[in-house]
């Protein structure tokens, strides 16, 4: 399928996408403000999946790669989209609330990513960032060109803004 999708098959690159899409569509759930924001993400993702398909190496995993490219998408869209109107710097925190690591647990995933998309643009890619891909904060801050304490303030404040919103389900 990959050797077809290579050589311009439509029919494979049909297939690649009715295989791969509702995971990655999921990807792009967490990343986006709403659905679709997501759809926007994915369509461009896939786009770049069929122009970079000669990029992959099948020393790793297809899926994983796909899955990373989905995110460098979902995270270049929102840099060209300027939104970082909602990021909050350190020195601009006052008594910050301590926020506990397990305030998700006892709820599903897609009341958690619901959640999530209702979180400001600089929380929600932070929070996906150092929760969800693992990333540290320093290469958070890489990323995205702010500071590790901006990038560390804005999981804090995420956390504090999900429990709230926990609170009002519960």
């Amino acid at each position: 399928m990959i050797r077809a999708c290579k050589k311009g098959d439509r029919q494979a690159q049909e297939l690649l996408y009715r295989r791969y899409s509702p995971r990655l569509y999921g990807v792009c759930l967490r990343y986006a403000s709403s659905k679709e924001e997501a759809e926007d993400f994915l369509q461009e993702g896939f786009i770049k999946i069929y122009r970079n398909l000669y990029k992959y190496k099948p020393t790793g995993s297809f899926s994983a790669w796909l899955y990373r490219l989905m995110v460098n998408v979902a995270l270049e869209k929102i840099r060209q989209n300027q939104k970082r109107k909602n990021q909050i710097s350190i020195d601009q925190l006052v008594n910050d609330p301590e926020v506990s690591e397990d305030i998700f647990s006892g709820f599903g995933a897609r009341t958690i990513i619901k959640m999530v998309q209702q979180l400001p643009e600089g929380y929600r890619v932070v929070f996906n960032l150092y929760v969800i891909e693992g990333y540290s904060h320093k290469e958070i801050a890489s990323l995205l060109d702010i500071t590790e304490s901006t990038s560390k303030s804005q999981l804090s404040r995420a956390k504090a803004t999900l429990r709230k919103l926990l609170e009002k389900v519960v």
